[in-house]
């Protein structure tokens, strides 16, 4: 006869050893459930899709539910390494393996493609075609730019030359635009866009940052897409660079910010009224962008963050006069140039924007940083140069007031 006590230990004490304490599927901290049919031990929010295939993958409590002796033994046998060893042996290193952190799209279409389609064991690799034969077609919702209206476009992405184009009709044959994988990148952006398989593509035009908010109502068509965007610009990546490591590449596909929402901001005099905006923080380039809001296609301006070395700061600061609204939680940033000042609604949105900016502080700069700081451009709105000097002077002189 099963002893409930005796089998709940057996759980708890595997479920600590190293590679079962975290989630076989997403990598969360301490799992509490387990596969028993596939031997595994996942997190809360990835047994919730296991429970979608039951003739695959059957879910228990460690903690909460009866387990058999015969189940307890089973468990014994796999575990996490074993199991993945056997379901993850040819996963593409370009393929985005999800993180705890990650949307729910992203988790749901590699818990399927691991388990219930064996995409990645070595029997079924022509499924791994769609998404990595170095050309990819389909139509997506794309938002307008001027206006909140999905509509449907034709994207074709080639590993040819290098390039994602998309068309205003299915049967067009010129593109709306050509984008290169040089700076294209590629996040699921499902609440900001408002639809749970929301992606945003981001790309440099002109030295400006351009956004493309699309979705496909398939989950698996849209983390295709996004697959395939990243084998792209993974095979460009290793032309430009064909001595790297694929480990030293992978990191550099696609990247996501370490922050963004909205803030207050004022002009380079401080003299100015707060205006609220979207703001975008990106580690890997150390650039933040802002917008006028969450879904603008067009980026305003940015503003490189160096490090402390060249001049650069952050800290908390106490709005000045009644040029502000509502929101009173200041951040300054001190760069060589000029000083930012920035507002936010809560102290909490003020805290993660100024442990944001010091991480990026933190971070040393690599040779490529230093063409940033030539390139990265900014808007009359977040550059203060000696002519803007003389023009204030002129302004404030002849008793105007000045707007950005």
């Amino acid at each position: 006869m099963a002893s409930p006590e005796r089998n709940k230990k057996i759980l708890l004490d595997m479920v600590k050893q190293p590679s079962n304490d975290h989630c076989a599927d997403c990598g969360a901290p301490e799992p509490d459930w387990a596969s028993y049919k596939l031997g595994v031990f996942v997190c809360v929010n990835c047994s919730g899709t296991h429970r979608d295939f039951p003739a695959i993958s059957q879910i228990k409590s460690i903690r909460l539910d009866f387990w058999d002796d015969s189940l307890v033994e089973f468990m014994k046998t796999r575990g996490n390494a074993a199991v993945n060893a056997f379901y993850e042996k040819c996963v593409p290193p370009f393929y985005y393996r999800p993180q705890e952190k990650d949307c729910v799209v992203l988790k749901d279409q590699w818990i399927r493609a691991k388990y219930e389609r064996r995409e990645f064991t070595g029997e079924n690799n022509s499924l791994q075609q769609v998404y990595s034969s170095g050309l990819y077609e389909g139509i997506l919702w794309k938002k307008g730019k001027d206006n909140k209206q999905f509509l449907k476009r034709r994207f074709l992405l080639s590993e040819t030359d290098f390039t994602l184009r998309y068309f205003t009709k299915e049967d067009s044959k010129k593109p709306k635009a050509v984008i290169s994988m040089k700076d294209l990148n590629a996040v699921f952006q499902p609440e900001k866009i408002g639809h749970a398989h929301g992606l945003q593509i981001s790309y440099l035009e002109e030295e400006q940052t351009r956004n493309l908010f699309v979705y496909h109502d398939n989950s698996q068509e849209i983390v295709s897409c996004f697959n395939a965007i990243r084998a792209t610009r993974f095979a460009y990546l290793k032309k430009v660079d064909p001595n790297a490591r694929e480990c030293d590449l992978v990191p550099l596909i696609t990247r996501s910010s370490i922050k963004e929402g909205y803030m207050e901001k004022t002009g380079p005099t401080q003299w100015e009224t707060f205006k609220k905006r979207w703001f975008v923080l990106n580690l890997t380039d150390r650039k933040m962008s802002y917008f006028k809001t969450s879904l603008d296609a067009l980026e305003l301006g940015a503003v490189f963050i160096g490090t402390e070395v060249h001049g650069y700061s952050v800290r908390e600061v106490q709005p000045k006069g009644n040029r502000s609204g509502r929101w009173r939680f200041g951040v300054t940033l001190e760069t060589p140039d000029r000083q930012f000042v920035f507002l936010c609604d809560q102290e909490q949105d003020q805290r993660e924007w100024i442990e944001a900016f010091k991480l990026v502080i933190s971070q040393p700069m690599l040779p490529q940083h230093y063409n940033s700081m030539k390139t990265i451009h900014c808007s009359p709105c977040l550059q203060y140069t000696s002519s803007m000097r003389l023009m204030i002077i002129i302004n404030v002189v002849n008793d105007k007031k000045l707007y950005f």
